[in-house]
């Protein structure tokens, strides 16, 4: 076999191995995070459950996408993409149901879980960080783990404030923000599958 052909085999198998990691931890961070944001009465929480799951959804076809042709990859990417954006407009339409009808966010709620799910994400940050220039269903499972670790230092902001205040506007804030930065992901991977789709077309 040749030497390149090792190399292909060992770097896709390293990726398997980390997206099955991230993969898990995503699954069960939504499980736990969704599970404590409707506890906690939170939109922070919710929405950053629902960018768990959507990272859990990129991670699944990040690993459809090792080890595949190119295209396939990008494919695999763009629907990265599209199904963070859908996510992100879920969390808007949460944010605001709680603004129409009021909630009563639980501020030690909001930071001890924020501060768990911190915890999971800087781990799968660093996992995924060697892998990030091995393709663009790589890239895009980077850009989300990055959004991921910036949530989550907002909902223990966004808990803070509820606890010192007592206002939960700074709820609705964070899970806007949330919002904001999963939207910006989805449309950042969409570009990035776009720009790989026009290399390959002249190669």
């Amino acid at each position: 076999m040749p030497c390149d052909d090792c190399h292909l085999e060992v770097r896709d198998a390293g990726q398997r191995r980390v997206l099955w990691v991230l993969l898990a931890i995503n699954a069960a961070m939504f499980v736990a995070e969704f599970t404590l944001g409707i506890v906690a009465d939170s939109s922070g929480l919710i929405a950053d459950s629902l960018d768990m799951f959507a990272d859990a959804l990129v991670y699944g076809l990040s690993l459809y996408a090792v080890g595949s042709a190119a295209s396939q990859k990008t494919r695999a990417a763009r629907l990265s993409g599209l199904f963070q954006i859908a996510l992100a407009l879920g969390m808007a339409a949460d944010v605001v149901r709680r603004i129409v009808f009021g909630s009563e966010p639980v501020s030690a709620l909001m930071m001890g879980v924020g501060a768990i799910a911190l915890v999971a994400n800087v781990v799968c940050l660093i996992l995924i960080s060697k892998h990030r220039d091995g393709g663009v269903h790589m890239r895009a499972s980077w850009i989300f783990s990055t959004n991921d670790v910036l949530a989550n230092l907002g909902v223990i902001a966004a808990g803070a404030l509820v606890w010192a205040t007592g206002l939960r506007w700074f709820d609705y804030a964070i899970g806007l923000v949330i919002f904001a930065l999963v939207l910006r992901g989805g449309l950042a991977i969409l570009r990035e599958a776009r720009e790989e789709e026009a290399t390959q077309a002249r190669t």
